[in-house]
C-alpha cells in the first residue's frame, strides 16, 4: 500500500515536513552555549505534543506578558529577518519556529547580541504552534526563503498547501498579513495558487523588497547565483 493509500484510511494521517534536515554541521562551542543558557527562557510552553498532548489552546499573552499583536516567522533560517523585525517593532511581539537546529543556534546568538526583548523561539514545526494558538491571534505571518522542494512529486512538501495554509488562515486575525519571499519561480506560482483559495487575498506581488526588508544571507547567495527575488503580500480576509 503506497502512502497516499495509507492516508486515506488514516483519520489522523503522518504530517509531511515541509522542512528538511534536522541538524547540520557540528555546533561551536558559543552556539551550544547559547542553546543551553539561553533557549529555555526564550522557548514558548505548551506548544509540542510532549508539553500539551491534549493540545489545549494558549494564550499568547503568557509568552509575551501583555496584549501586544503577534507575528510569527515559518523558518526563519539564520535568524537576520526576525531580529531585524524584532527591532524595528519592539511594540510587537514575534514567535520563530524553525527545526533546523543549527539555525536555532545561529538566531540565539543574534538575540544576545541585538539585545532584543520581544522575541520567543520554537525550535520546532510551525504546525505545532497553529495547532495550539486560538483562532484570530496573529496579526503578520512571515514565509521568508522556504525549502523550494525542486522536484516535482515534492511539491506537496512546500508550505504553501493546504495542510498548512488553512491551519495558518485559522489563526490570523482578519486583516492580518502574510508575507512571502522566495527566489524560485515555480514557489510562486505554487503560492499565488493556493493561498488565495485557503482564504486570503493577493496584495502585491513584486520584485522591489518591503520598506523593513533586510536582505538574508539565503537572499545574498540567490542573488549571487543570478536568481531573482520575489516578494508576495497576502491580506486575511474578514
Amino acid at each position: 500500500m503506497s502512502d497516499d493509500q495509507k492516508s486515506a484510511f488514516d483519520p489522523n494521517p503522518p504530517r509531511r515536513n515541509f522542512y528538511g534536515r534536522r541538524h547540520g554541521k557540528t555546533l561551536r562551542q558559543s552556539q551550544k552555549g547559547y542553546l543551553s543558557e539561553d533557549l529555555g527562557d526564550l522557548r514558548p510552553r505548551g506548544i509540542t505534543v510532549q508539553d500539551n498532548p491534549d493540545r489545549k489552546p494558549i494564550n499568547p499573552a503568557d509568552i509575551f506578558g501583555d496584549d501586544r499583536p503577534v507575528w510569527m516567522e515559518v523558518g526563519f533560517g539564520g535568524g537576520e529577518h526576525m531580529v531585524h523585525m524584532a527591532h524595528r517593532y519592539p511594540e510587537i511581539g514575534i514567535i520563530g519556529c524553525e527545526p533546523f537546529i543549527n539555525g536555532v543556534a545561529m538566531l540565539l546568538g543574534k538575540i544576545r547580541a541585538a539585545g532584543v526583548q520581544n522575541v520567543s523561539v520554537h525550535p520546532g514545526d510551525a504546525r505545532d504552534l497553529m495547532d495550539v494558538l486560538p483562532d484570530a491571534s496573529l496579526s503578520r505571518a512571515f514565509l521568508m526563503y522556504p525549502d523550494p522542494w525542486p522536484k516535482a512529486r515534492h511539491h506537496r512538501r512546500r508550505f504553501v498547501t493546504p495542510e498548512h495554509l488553512l491551519p495558518l488562515a485559522r489563526v490570523m486575525k482578519p486583516g492580518g498579513e502574510f508575507r512571502v519571499a522566495t527566489d524560485i519561480p515555480d514557489y510562486v506560482r505554487q503560492t499565488l495558487e493556493e493561498v488565495p483559495p485557503a482564504g486570503f487575498d493577493l496584495i502585491s506581488e513584486t520584485g522591489t523588497p518591503w520598506d523593513d526588508w533586510i536582505s538574508t544571507r539565503y537572499e545574498q547567495k540567490a542573488l549571487r547565483e543570478g536568481r531573482v527575488p520575489h516578494y508576495v503580500t497576502f491580506r486575511r480576509k474578514a
